[in-house]
Formats: structure tokens, C-alpha cells, sequence
């Protein structure tokens, strides 16, 4: 992603919100020297984005939101077809039907323990540092191995910015960034009129983000 071509957008989504970017930068600097310090004491703490390219390049990539759908969803198809990418709370929706994540993207905001459990058992985790999440940054980065971290504002050297704003639709961004063959949708519902006004301009967002791509 290159960042001149998406600041635009982050601008407009920073008014929409009226989020800080000064927030955003601050989490993504707090979690570059969390990521920095940890792997200069365990080997394997930073995953890099070889890892990605690796999992996700030429790929079927299947890309699982959280919406109450998922769980019907996810029994329609083969998910052994697919490298997985989670959006956050999805992950914890497949390891009760026994499935990890090959890749999570979160903002720590769902169920992270059993992220770590999917973490645990393979899953690279792709941790968004924005404004409004320092504190769960400072709490559960420590906890987790394979972390590679992300931001929606300008990226550093450890900290990257492969598109996107909500979980959801970068996890989609991701999947394009590395090369993705196809990337499929399940677990989505931009529709949902069971959330509150906060969540609806979110969803509102991902669509148009999506469809951007």
C-alpha cells in the first residue's frame, strides 16, 4: 500500500469519526517499541511480512468477518480449500468449530484469548495499533508470538499500513497487498441494522472500502 494514495482516504475517515491522528500515531509508535524490545529478547516474536507473502500469495485467500452469519456460513463451504484470515472476533467463532486461523487481523477489541489460543496454535496475528487501543496494545502484545504490527496512520519500519480501517476490510486489503488469487467473503453483513449508529458507519465504511478494491 502506498500510503500517499491512501492518506486521502484516512483523512476523510479521521473527520467522519473525529478520531486523532496524533492518537493513531502515538498507539503505532507504542507498539513499534513494544515489537522492537520483544524481539531483541525471543527469536520467533516478530513474524514478518515474509510470512504473509508466503501464506497469502497465489493464494484462495478466505477472508471471515464477525457477523452473526459466520457460523452458518462457514458450514456451506470447505474451509480446507482456503488459507483463512480472521477479522478479530470471527477467530474465536472457528476455534469452537475447530478451525485456526491461519492469519487474525485485530484490534484487540473481541475475544482476545482466544486469539492467543489460535495464536498458540499457528496463527500469525496482525496487530492494529490505533488511538483508542493503547492500553489492550500494552496488556496483550506481550502475550502473543508471530506478531506483526499495523496502523491506518503513517507506517514505521516495523509497523506497517496495508490499507483498510475496520478489521473486516483489511483483512481484505491484506489479502490484495501480498497477491492474493481470489479472495472470498464470508461472515459479512453491511446490512446489519443489530448494532449500534457507531458500528453501522464502520460497516458503512468497510463497504465502501471493499468495493474500492
Amino acid at each position: 500500500m502506498d500510503f500517499d494514495s491512501w492518506e486521502p482516504t484516512y483523512l476523510k475517515i479521521l473527520a467522519d469519526f473525529g478520531f486523532s491522528r496524533k492518537g493513531d500515531e502515538r498507539a503505532a509508535l507504542i507498539l513499534s517499541r513494544m515489537l522492537e524490545q520483544d524481539q531483541s529478547k525471543v527469536e520467533d516474536n516478530s513474524a514478518g511480512i515474509l510470512a504473509l507473502a508466503n501464506l497469502i500469495y497465489g493464494k484462495d485467500i478466505l477472508v471471515c468477518g464477525n457477523a452473526p452469519i459466520l457460523a452458518n456460513e462457514l458450514d456451506l463451504i470447505d474451509t480446507g480449500d482456503y488459507v483463512i484470515i480472521t477479522a478479530d472476533g470471527a477467530t474465536a467463532v472457528l476455534l469452537d468449530k475447530g478451525i485456526v486461523s491461519d492469519i487474525i487481523v485485530t484490534d484487540l477489541d473481541g475475544d482476545v484469548e482466544k486469539e492467543i489460543a489460535a495464536n498458540k496454535k499457528g496463527a500469525i496475528v496482525v496487530v492494529h495499533a490505533h488511538g483508542d487501543n493503547i492500553d489492550k496494545v500494552k496488556k496483550y502484545v506481550p502475550r502473543l508470538r508471530g506478531v506483526i504490527g499495523s496502523t491506518q496512520a503513517t507506517p514505521l519500519d516495523n509497523v506497517y499500513n496495508f490499507g483498510g480501517f475496520t478489521d473486516g476490510d483489511r483483512c481484505v486489503y491484506l489479502a490484495k497487498e501480498f497477491g492474493a488469487a481470489s479472495i472470498t467473503l464470508v461472515g459479512f453483513d453491511f446490512d446489519d441494522v443489530d448494532v449500534s449508529d457507531m458500528k453501522k458507519k464502520k460497516l458503512k465504511w468497510a463497504k465502501l472500502l471493499i468495493d474500492a478494491i
